[in-house]
């Protein structure tokens, strides 16, 4: 698996759909899109969405220097993604359905509302999202950042592998440095999800979150990236899997390939 690894970003696809990329990154993204079919049909659809929902609010559109600014400033901060028109565009159809179903169902709902295939894919970029949320949150917490600590490991097991009914084994990091430190039952996409957190010596921490794969979606291993927070990420049969951290990228992506290896071989086993 570990191939899999050379990819691009979420952040790189949605630059390449928007236009945002320098010639050679537009070839470079080009190259690999043809060696991953199905990821090219997923940004095909991107890009007809996006037309269709400009097409749709064509009329409300407006530009300003303040917009400009403050694509601008984005943009410096590497918040390519979040800047891009898909993105924000499927924000605002977003926003529209949640707050304005009554309205805009009649009128709209058969060109807004995305197909399966679509949703599925939305539903699987937001989990990177929620990996990168607990970290932050958890990583960080000096006195109670697991809920069930190493010492009831077997307990922790139990415990997180029946609330998401899965056999779950806690994968053993310590041939790359990393101690178990517990875990804590967790929400993942609405249903009960679980986070593992590891420590190596120095104190730094990484999180191996578990979640429902509702969309029976497979993927290959993916990298997400929020500042110095990396994720590596995968789907496998009914449960997603992501490895979080603020450590080299090597090491992550050493981290996620021994998990999927564990995991992997408690799921034949």
């Amino acid at each position: 698996m570990t191939e899999e690894f050379e990819t691009v970003s979420e952040d790189e696809l949605h630059a390449y759909v928007d236009g945002q990329l320098s010639q050679p990154e537009h070839k470079r993204i080009e190259a690999w899109l043809e060696k991953h079919p199905a990821r090219a049909e997923e940004l095909r659809q991107w890009q007809a969405q996006a037309a269709t929902l400009k097409q749709h609010f064509a009329s409300y559109a407006r530009s300003g220097e303040e917009d400009r600014a403050m694509i601008a400033a984005h943009r410096a901060a590497g918040a390519v993604r979040s800047a891009t028109p898909a993105f924000m565009l499927r924000r605002l159809a977003a926003g529209l359905l949640i707050f304005g179903v009554g309205v805009v169902a009649g009128a709209y709902a058969p060109d807004l509302i995305a197909p399966r295939s679509q949703l599925a894919a939305a539903a699987s970029e937001t989990f990177p999202r929620q990996a990168q949320s607990a970290f932050l949150i958890y990583a960080s917490e000096v006195r109670h950042p697991v809920e069930v600590g190493a010492g009831e490991r077997d307990h922790l097991a139990k415990w997180l592998g029946k609330r998401l009914d899965y056999t779950l084994k806690i994968p053993d990091l310590s041939p790359l440095g990393f101690s178990l430190v517990g875990g804590r039952l967790i929400p993942v996409n609405g249903k009960a999800g679980a986070m593992l957190m590891y420590e190596d010596g120095t104190g730094s921490r990484l999180t191996v979150l578990l979640g429902r794969n509702t969309e029976n979606r497979e993927t290959s291993f993916r990298i997400a990236s929020q500042g110095n927070v990396e994720t590596f990420y995968w789907i496998d049969g009914e449960i997603g899997y992501a490895v979080t951290g603020e450590v080299p990228r090597g090491l992550l992506q050493k981290v996620a390939d021994e998990c999927y290896r564990q995991f992997e071989s408690s799921e034949t086993s």
